[in-house]
């Protein structure tokens, strides 16, 4: 099979009103790749709750920023690279409470993480101070 590789960008205000943007761009992505519609739901899923993540904790909710999502696709995985500008997130953080802990306790924080690395192979966030926040979502594809 011959080699190749593809890289889309979409870059969005950072209101929720464009979520569904994101999840349609995240799903033709996951479509080329040939992914099945299960897989695609959950790919857009995981990017989704990114993508509002940043909306709500790393701009404050605020619609004057933009978000840009990037799809890295080649023969052997698919990545999707959120990038904004707003305040960080140290992933360390985050105690290793189960979800049921988090249930009992009745916290709500966390939870989207959880459920990107569930989705998701490999998931890496780098902060360049002053300058900008990556996320990195990783899925490998299983070619027969």
């Amino acid at each position: 099979m011959a080699s190749f590789e593809k890289t889309f960008s979409l870059r969005v205000p950072s209101s929720t009103e464009n979520l569904s943007m994101i999840r349609d761009f995240v799903s033709n992505i996951g479509v080329r790749a040939g992914l099945d519609e299960s897989q695609v739901l959950r790919l857009a899923l995981a990017v989704d709750e990114a993508c509002a993540n940043v909306i709500e904790h790393a701009y404050g909710s605020e619609h004057i920023h933009e978000v840009t999502i990037r799809g890295e696709l080649d023969n052997e995985e698919l990545s999707f690279v959120i990038v904004d500008t707003g305040r960080h997130f140290d992933p360390a953080s985050l105690k290793s409470e189960t979800v049921e802990e988090l249930v009992k306790q009745r916290k709500s924080g966390g939870l989207g993480l959880r459920l990107i690395r569930t989705i998701m192979d490999d998931v890496q966030y780098r902060i360049i101070p002053g300058e900008k926040n990556e996320l990195r979502m990783t899925k490998k594809l299983h070619r027969g």
